[in-house]
């Protein structure tokens, strides 16, 4: 979260410089275990980041820092939560935490397939397979318990706008080599095998990748023409930019679950699947 990592950045200023200023550099676990601090939900910004009076930094624990940067670091922070409570509204419930990882895994899965169902939502097109950089999403995991809308804010802080692109099965075929070849990505609506860095196999709605066929592509606009080296529109037979911006897309999606009543949860399903690969 976005304010979780103002946290790492304090306790990181409280830990590398002394009232001295002489600067050490070490790593140290963000994990409240040193001052307390921690994630702020709802109005327990005091109990979850300490006070300052005075020029003087009490943190949550106790422990009392007047000198060096972490006081100057702990006021910015504790002045800024009026600003930021609209960021701690609990937009959804996860039993468990959804993680991030290569070569696909629960959030990846989950915001591809977001991106699929609501692609084809706004287009009114067919929707066939989803594309999305792993590089896009930046959430390590949606953590277990409350998911604060923080929590998307941080997972898709740029403005990549939904994109419908149609392919010929032969282009669609050159990107999954080169996402093989290179770097894997997050996929939907296709299941692939890799072996190395070769691309053993693609289907899609379990027929084989047909070159001759077309197909719509749901992406973000970020790669149409290069970024992450993917160029999703080269040769594109057709292409519609959407207004819709991948955080409104999860967010569509994540308010409907919740207003169900149901918890927000994801799974893999063996879409993307690699074996003898080291590395990307």
């Amino acid at each position: 979260m976005v304010q979780t990592k103002l946290i790492a950045l304090s306790a990181a200023a409280l830990l590398l410089v002394s009232c001295a200023g002489t600067v050490q550099w070490r790593r140290y676990a963000m994990d409240a275990s040193r001052t307390g601090v921690h994630a702020v939900e709802g109005d327990n910004a005091p109990q979850a980041l300490g006070r300052f009076d005075g020029g003087v930094y009490t943190a949550p624990d106790g422990k009392v820092f007047d000198c060096g940067v972490t006081p100057a670091v702990a006021k910015i922070m504790l002045d800024a939560q009026e600003k930021m409570a609209p960021l701690r509204e609990v937009v959804a419930y996860a039993p468990v935490a959804i993680p991030k990882a290569k070569p696909e895994s629960p959030l990846s899965n989950l915001a591809v397939d977001v991106l699929m169902a609501q692609t084809e939502a706004a287009t009114g097109k067919k929707v066939d397979v989803g594309l999305m950089n792993f590089g896009g999403i930046r959430l390590n995991e949606i953590p277990q318990g409350n998911v604060l809308l923080d929590d998307f804010v941080s997972m898709f802080p740029f403005k990549n706008h939904l994109c419908w692109v149609q392919l010929s099965g032969a282009d669609l075929r050159r990107l999954f080599e080169q996402i093989a070849r290179e770097n894997i990505q997050a996929i939907g609506g296709a299941r692939l095998v890799i072996d190395g860095t070769k691309l053993v196999s693609a289907k899609i709605a379990g027929q084989p990748l047909d070159d001759a066929k077309d197909y719509g592509v749901a992406t973000v606009d970020f790669l149409l023409d290069g970024g992450d080296k993917l160029y999703v529109a080269r040769n594109a037979k057709d292409l519609v930019i959407t207004k819709m911006m991948i955080y409104d897309a999860m967010m569509n999606y994540v308010r409907a679950e919740t207003a169900a009543g149901r918890p927000l949860t994801y799974q893999t399903d063996g879409r993307v699947q690699i074996q003898n690969r080291e590395g990307k």
